[in-house]
Formats: structure tokens, sequence, C-alpha cells
């Protein structure tokens, strides 16, 4: 038996998450000096400051890399890898195509790609479950809106302009479809960052990326196989769908025989459970130790 890893997206960070992790690993402090905090638990007490984009997905960058660098010394390594947004930059590094400092690197550069275009354009996105993919789509072509992530059969995030989202959780509420909106301040993964997608091109041009040591796939272009494609995959994804449903398959036909998710929340494992029942999924937010996060991995191998 084997595992896959999959690294969380932004929206679920709370300042309880990962109860476990070590306060004083190198990684952490990092993160935290990138940040100009001390504590990044008091930080994310803060709403404001844990809704900001360029906090956001600094912290789970850096956090979701720490939790990995905790647990693989106990761990054999993952069958496949993949990220959910913001996600792909940990499972990226995690993979071996940089390096974590760079990571951190990427993770500022690409908010403050998307940021730029949030001020020309503000948005935001809104999960969505309970309408059929059909159904969806046609609600965002008559508000404005587009589908940002896609999850299952009935379930999506979309985003877009304010306005043209409103619309379309009010229309979705009346379809007796079940939304919440997402701590972002960004229309991710939709036409409005195109401009973004393209800065953050720029970016990667100019870096060292290397081949991925282990079976990496992408939320844009399925298997990533060498520099030049995680390249594009990592700056595709800012203004395309993310087409998670797919990863899913992807990582399920390695046949693993169970599913690590690192990061806030336990959404990645929800849905997952949902697409895969035979195939169990846990959120390390689920764990009180490293400890028990490591145990139940080996009681699946």
């Amino acid at each position: 038996m084997s595992f896959a890893l999959v690294f969380s997206g932004q929206g679920m960070q709370h300042p309880a998450m990962l109860p476990w992790l070590a306060p004083d690993s190198a990684l952490v402090r990092l993160t935290c000096a990138r940040l100009g905090v001390e504590d990044w638990r008091n930080a994310l007490e803060d709403a404001g400051w844990a809704a900001s984009n360029r906090h956001a997905q600094c912290l789970l960058t850096g956090l979701g890399l720490a939790a990995w660098q905790q647990l693989a010394a106990d761990l054999p390594p993952p069958t496949a890898i993949a990220g959910y947004s913001v996600g792909e930059l940990a499972a990226f590094s995690a993979a071996g195509v940089f390096d974590a400092a760079t990571a951190l690197d990427l993770a500022r550069d690409r908010a403050e790609a998307m940021d730029r275009c949030a001020a020309d354009t503000p948005g935001g996105l809104l999960a969505v479950s309970g309408l059929t993919m059909p159904v969806l789509d046609q609600l965002c072509h008559q508000t404005g809106v587009a589908v940002a992530i896609r999850n299952g059969v009935d379930s999506a995030v979309i985003g877009g302009p304010h306005a043209a989202l409103a619309r379309a959780e009010s229309q979705a509420l009346q379809q007796n479809a079940h939304c919440t909106r997402l701590k972002v301040h960004v229309a991710s993964h939709t036409l409005w960052m195109q401009a973004a997608a393209n800065s953050f091109a720029q970016t990667l041009a100019a870096l060292p990326l290397q081949r991925p040591r282990s079976v990496l796939f992408s939320n844009a272009v399925d298997r990533v196989l060498d520099a030049t494609q995680a390249k594009a995959a990592l700056a595709a994804q800012i203004a395309q769908t993310v087409r998670w449903d797919e990863c899913m398959d992807n990582l399920a036909a390695r046949g693993v025989g169970c599913v690590l998710e690192v990061g806030p929340g336990q959404a990645l494992a929800r849905i997952w459970n949902q697409r895969y029942p035979d195939i169990p999924a846990r959120a390390c937010d689920d764990f009180r130790s490293d400890a028990a996060v490591v145990a139940w991995v080996h009681s699946q191998l």
C-alpha cells in the first residue's frame, strides 16, 4: 500500500490549526520572519490579517511545508503529491521542484500579483454545493462569474467581481444550493486574474526549477514531468479553473491506499471521501499530535 499527499488551499486558516506543529522549527521561524510576526497563531486571531491574500498565501505555504517536514522523517515517501490552489507551491516544493525558501518567495510574488489584479477588479470566491455542473455553468453565464475550482459533480467554487458574485449567490440559494463565502479577496482561478498569471510566469521564467523527484500532479496540466511544465502549470492555474476533480482521479489511478491532507481544515479529505469512499483520507488538522498522524498513515499501509 502507498499514500498520496495533498496540500490545502487558503480560506480555512484558523489560529488553532495544526495544533501539533512545532513552534520553533526553522521553517516556522522563517515563515514568521517573512510575515513580520512573532507568533503566527496570535496573528491569525486578527480576522483582517488572516484574510489578507499576502499573509495567507505565505503562511499556508510555509506552515504546510513545516508540517510535512515534521512528519516526513517517520513516513515513507508519498506515491504522488498534489496541491489545491496555492497549496501547489507547497506541493511542488515537497516534490523537489524548489526549496522551501523559494516557495515562500513565490507565495509572496504570487499574492502581490493577484492583489494588483484585485485592486483593478475587486472580487472573491464562493463555494457552492448542491448544483450539478451544467446548472452551475448556466448560473455563471447568467450572472457574470466563472467556475474557479471543480471539486465534484455537484460541488465547486465560483469567482468574480463582488456584485456579480452576490447575484450568483442569490440565484444559487433560490435553487436550494448551499453557499459559503471563502476568506479571500481575489477572484482566484478566473479570467480576472490573467494579468497576475502573466506576471507570475515572468517571475518563474527567471528561476532554475528542478525536475520533480516524486509523481506530481497539477491543477492545470495534469502530471508535471519537468521544470518547463512546472513553470507553465504554476502560472496557468492562477487564471484557469482548478480541476481538482481530475487531480483526485489522477491520484487514485496511482493505486494509493490512503490520502493525507496537510493544511488547515478537512475540506480536501472530505471531498476525497465523498468521491472515493473505499480509499480513506484524513486531514492533519484532525489530529492532536504528529505521532497520531504518522500512526494513522502507517495503519493504512
